[in-house]
């Protein structure tokens, strides 16, 4: 996301009209019930709103926490409102924020995952998810084709980083983040070396506990509960980049790992979380369910969002003394690269998943097409036309 033209500190009002604990609460639950888009476009509004419009938040601090956000693992957007918060309010602040910011779209996945466990076998069901899996792929390549523009550049190192975790997430059908951490490290060394570098020479079930963690095939164990719970906290840990960032790590854990989920069923969850406001990585919340029911979609939340949580609460103070470090800026570079690499692999692994025939392959063209020639119509609305589409066709002879 471009960095916005810097304001006078000195135009902001006054603290105390500045916006109040509450009205900032009120403000972000609204943003996470209505706010579409994926992370770069709720990062947008919260620009727009709590720094244009309102004045609540000085441009600089909102710049420091997109960088923060970035550099940080988890979820981009909802760490960004935690870090707000903090700057406002401190710890209090970043856990209201935080809760008010996450709460509607996980109790909305709820709810779709309730229906999907009961339901999804019909036939109406499946035709929707055909149409909508395929628009998608169309989405998740027009954001990997976005990121590459807008993060890559012609930096050929950026390029090489990518381009290597691509292929290495397409052909392992996994993420795996010790190269996130290579691929950093790598950018760090070459683009902005440390000052001594430079110098010349140197398994029951829960009794009495079924129907809490009833999913897709039946009551889970307590041992795997307790692994779901394990997986989501890794994930909320080392993920890097914004909420698409962990299609590759989620796929590769609960669909080629634990195959807690089929390839159809993944997708399903992937377009849960992009037809719903909030933040992507909601999804957490609609896989936890169809593994372990209500105790599951609690856990996996709970657990991918306690990392970004106790990240700007603990590093947010450092972390605004080494803003301007030329080495955390190219180790940033270096897993954002890393981070675009994987995403892009993951599309290619999920298409051909769910572009399995010709009426498939036309609704991802549409769409891509869609999106690509105009910024008018919502992704929300598209997938929801294109599950439209599925039906349609596949009540048709096929």
């Amino acid at each position: 996301m471009p960095t916005p033209p810097p304001h006078s500190s000195s135009s902001l009002p006054d603290a105390g009209e500045r916006g109040n604990l509450r009205e900032m609460a009120a403000y972000f639950l609204r943003l996470g019930t209505l706010g579409f888009g994926g992370p770069i476009a709720l990062a947008g509004h919260m620009h727009k709103d709590l720094v244009e419009d309102r004045q609540w938040i000085t441009d600089r601090d909102y710049v420091e926490g997109l960088a923060f956000s970035q550099l940080s693992p988890g979820p981009l957007a909802a760490q960004l409102a935690m870090y707000l918060g903090w700057v406002r309010f401190r710890a209090l602040g970043a856990t209201l924020i935080g809760i008010a910011f996450i709460l509607p779209s996980f109790l909305m996945v709820l709810g779709l995952a309730l229906l999907y466990v009961h339901y999804g076998s019909l036939g109406w069901i499946r035709a929707v998810f055909y149409g909508v899996g395929a628009a998608v792929i169309a989405i998740l390549l027009r954001s990997a084709y976005k990121l590459m523009r807008s993060t890559l550049k012609r930096d050929p190192l950026l390029w090489l980083l990518f381009a290597a975790t691509a292929l290495v997430t397409a052909w392992t059908a996994a993420e795996i983040v010790w190269l996130f951490l290579i691929c950093g490290l790598v950018a760090l060394l070459l683009k902005a070396p440390p000052a001594f570098l430079r110098r010349p020479s140197a398994p029951a079930a829960l009794g009495g506990l079924g129907w809490l963690t009833q999913g897709l095939q039946g009551p889970a164990t307590l041992q795997k509960t307790t692994a779901l719970f394990l997986f989501f906290l890794k994930a909320g840990a080392f993920v890097f980049g914004s909420g698409l960032a962990i299609v590759p790590f989620l796929y590769g854990g609960v669909v080629v790992q634990t195959h807690w989920l089929s390839e159809r069923q993944f997708l399903d969850a992937v377009a849960v979380a992009m037809i719903t406001p909030g933040p992507v990585v909601i999804t957490a919340g609609f896989i936890g369910y169809l593994v372990a029911g209500l105790a599951g979609a609690l856990l996996a939340s709970l657990a991918v969002f306690v990392p970004p949580y106790f990240i700007v609460l603990l590093a947010a103070p450092l972390y605004r003394k080494f803003t301007r470090n030329p080495q955390v800026g190219a180790f940033v570079q270096g897993v954002t690269a890393a981070a675009i690499g994987a995403i892009t692999g993951a599309v290619f692994i999920l298409g051909k998943r769910a572009l399995v025939d010709i009426p498939s392959l036309f609704i991802a063209a549409v769409t891509l097409a869609v999106l690509l020639a105009t910024k008018k119509i919502p992704e929300p609305v598209l997938i929801l036309l294109a599950g439209l589409a599925g039906f349609l066709l596949f009540q048709g002879p096929r």
